[in-house]
């Protein structure tokens, strides 16, 4: 059984906030409704909506403007990385991409990613990892995570790399419909055998990009765990000066 610990008050608002600047509520160039009105609007205490501010602030989808008061920025381009990575996870062809397959077999299922699977921490599942690179350097590795029950008697088990990647082959073999995808950004320091697959130095942290691919009902097909060197990450963002 998985359990779910549902997020911090002050996540709960930062996340209501950011919908509504997706959705066209809070435009880019406009100033958020102040603490005082989200404090009444919402229910919650000051210190609970200035941490989601500063939340959304350090995320990149707010600016302070002094004199001006918090600004909408819109989607932050790290987000719409993000959304590029988890589908490109899903539709990687292995045999046409530069990099190669490190590991495929069973393994005892990570606890980060036992939760999401709804496995015991002892199951095992089958983990295919592959080292994305781009003119020799290691640029990428993706940990793809299965339920042992799902890849049975799939090529998802060859130590070949795999073309048309993962979905297109589950949806084709297993007769499965991937519908949607979570993505969980966050950054760590890598584990060694990690670091050594990066060429990472000592003390260089990564990013962490947790794609969860679901069925209709929500049941979790594929979890991937995508690292990619801070130290080789260049992000950029485009927004209005009003």
């Amino acid at each position: 059984m998985a359990y779910e610990v549902e997020a911090p008050k002050y996540v709960r608002l930062a996340q209501t906030i950011q919908r509504r600047i997706e959705d066209g509520t809070y435009p880019p160039g406009t100033r958020v409704p102040s603490e005082n009105q989200l404090v009444q609007a919402f229910g919650m205490s000051r210190p609970t909506v200035v941490r989601a501010l500063e939340l959304l602030k350090r995320d990149g989808w707010l600016e302070s403007r002094q004199g001006y008061g918090t600004i909408v920025r819109g989607r932050p381009a790290v987000v719409e990385q993000k959304d590029r990575r988890g589908r490109e996870v899903l539709e990687r062809d292995e045999s046409r991409t530069p990099g190669r397959l490190v590991e495929v077999g069973e393994v005892p299922v990570p606890a980060r990613v036992a939760s999401v699977l709804g496995l015991p921490k002892r199951a095992k599942v089958l983990v295919r990892r592959f080292l994305v690179e781009e003119d020799g350097e290691a640029v990428e590795l993706v940990s793809s995570y299965f339920p042992a029950g799902l890849v049975d008697g799939t090529e998802l088990e060859s130590a070949d790399p795999l073309s048309g990647g993962t979905r297109a082959h589950l949806e084709a073999h297993r007769k499965v419909h991937f519908d949607h995808v979570t993505e969980r950004v966050s950054a760590r320091l890598p584990e060694p055998g990690e670091a050594e697959l990066l060429e990472l130095p000592d003390g260089v942290p990564v990013l962490s990009v947790l794609v969860v691919a679901c069925d209709a009902a929500g049941q979790a097909l594929q979890v991937s765990d995508v690292l990619l060197p801070a130290d080789r990450q260049e992000l950029e963002d485009t927004y209005r000066l009003n």
